[in-house]
């Protein structure tokens, strides 16, 4: 890893730490990073998905009392995003790098184009919940956070405004539903870093330096939130999200 590499990881990491604590998004600053240091691309995304495991294990613990209502609510679901967060690692070390190396451009565009939609998503659930157009549970409730779970265990940015949605039509309130939302990206997490660590795709000096100026860039973003108008932040996730999503449609 040369002087290049490290000061890109340093201000990628710092800019995806800050940008998950503003706005989110922030994998499109580390992700292709770490592609751009030399790492194949299971490698990259792998690295990427340890770097941040940490943030998700510490978001779930923060929201633990919006859970403990649910009780046994929260047991298959815990159980389907294990098997799916399984299922998409396994499913992206088989695939191998050439395979994932065609498909980058396309998931860069459907996690540019959920987050850019967020917030018009957001309003059109809940105008369907305010009409009772929308049920509580659906019965293809644990079939659609199957599969969420599996592309968050393959690629996983814009999972987590995948899941916001599914719970927001299954009827939770924005806070229980985030909470539910940063329960399952930590199970997810986990059985993929347990599964990339030992199949032995992941970068470590790499690792250690995204992890750090994220961990200093998360800080400093949530220093930041208040003071900043979320809408320009969003419009620089989106910008960046665009530009990268071009930058592989034209160069893979």
């Amino acid at each position: 890893m040369s002087l290049h590499d490290v000061l890109l990881l340093l201000l990628a990491g710092f800019a995806a730490g800050g940008m998950n604590a503003l706005a989110g998004g922030g994998t499109f600053f580390s992700f292709p990073a770490l592609l751009a240091s030399g790492l194949p691309p299971v490698t990259a995304n792998a690295t990427n998905a340890v770097a941040l495991w940490p943030a998700s294990l510490a978001a779930s613990w923060a929201a633990r009392d919006q859970l403990r209502p649910l009780g046994r609510y929260v047991i298959p679901l815990v159980l389907v995003s294990l098997l799916g967060g399984l299922g998409g690692g396994l499913l992206l070390l088989a695939g191998g790098d050439e395979t994932f190396r065609r498909l980058i451009p396309w998931l860069l565009l459907v996690a540019t184009l959920l987050f850019a939609a967020s917030p018009w998503l957001s309003k059109l659930i809940n105008r369907q919940h305010e009409a009772g157009a929308l049920p509580p549970h659906g019965p293809g409730s644990h079939l659609a956070h199957s599969l969420v779970a599996i592309y968050g265990g393959y690629f996983g940015a814009g999972m987590g405004i995948l899941q916001l949605a599914a719970f927001s039509i299954e009827g939770h309130t924005l806070l229980r539903a985030n909470a539910l939302k940063n329960l399952l990206s930590s199970t997810i997490y986990s059985v993929a870093v347990v599964t990339f660590v030992a199949a032995g795709r992941v970068s470590w000096g790499e690792l250690v330096v995204l992890l750090g100026a994220a961990s200093c860039g998360g800080y400093a973003g949530g220093a930041l939130a208040r003071r900043l108008p979320s809408r320009w932040l969003r419009g620089l996730v989106i910008a960046v999200g665009a530009g990268m999503t071009i930058y592989y449609f034209v160069t893979t």
